[in-house]
């Protein structure tokens, strides 16, 4: 395997959004295997609600069944914010290409992330469409048809719009830590 898709993010909840991301890029016979990545905490956030362990313990429930994507702890063992480069630098000492995935609605900070022209030169990013935000040229647009955000979801839990595979149990746990 070569070429590898990375898709971090705080996965804070999981939801049907990220699902279909994986999905469309599954699609995309460029890419022979996706590193889903959760952070131990995102580099532009002070707390999470639900733990990084938990996180990745249902990233890797709900991706189990996926032929070519696996879950990484790389950046939970890490237990500190840790820079998308730094991924990125690890996963090219096994792959050759990284495809860097990011949702539409992080380009308007890209360029303040932690050394942005060096990661850039290492990496061809793939931008998930999300809420109407126009995509460069400059990018592979992913289009994804799932309006919804993390951000949401934790101030209204709606079963419906989590992973089908933990629905209840991460239902369950923004319930009961997020009042």
């Amino acid at each position: 395997m070569k070429n590898i898709a990375l898709y971090g993010g705080s996965f804070d909840p999981p939801h049907i959004g990220h699902e279909a991301v994986v999905k469309a890029l599954l699609d995309l016979n460029y890419i022979d295997k996706i590193i889903i990545m959760p952070t131990f905490l995102n580099p532009f956030k002070d707390v999470s609600t639900a733990p990084a362990s938990l996180r990745l313990d249902w990233l890797e429930e709900i991706y189990s069944n996926y032929e070519r994507v696996s879950v990484s702890s790389y950046e939970v063992d890490k237990n500190k914010k840790v820079p998308a480069i730094q991924s990125v630098k690890f996963l090219l000492q096994t792959y050759e290409k990284v495809y860097l995935v990011i949702g539409a609605d992080n380009l308007e900070k890209l360029q303040s992330w932690y050394k942005f022209d060096e990661l850039k030169e290492l990496v061809t990013f793939i931008v998930a469409q999300r809420d109407g935000v126009e995509i460069s040229e400059n990018f592979i647009t992913l289009e994804v048809d799932e309006k919804i955000s993390s951000s949401a979801l934790r101030k209204k839990i709606d079963i419906a719009k989590l992973s089908k595979k933990m629905a209840k149990k991460i239902q369950q746990y923004y319930k009961e830590n997020n009042e």
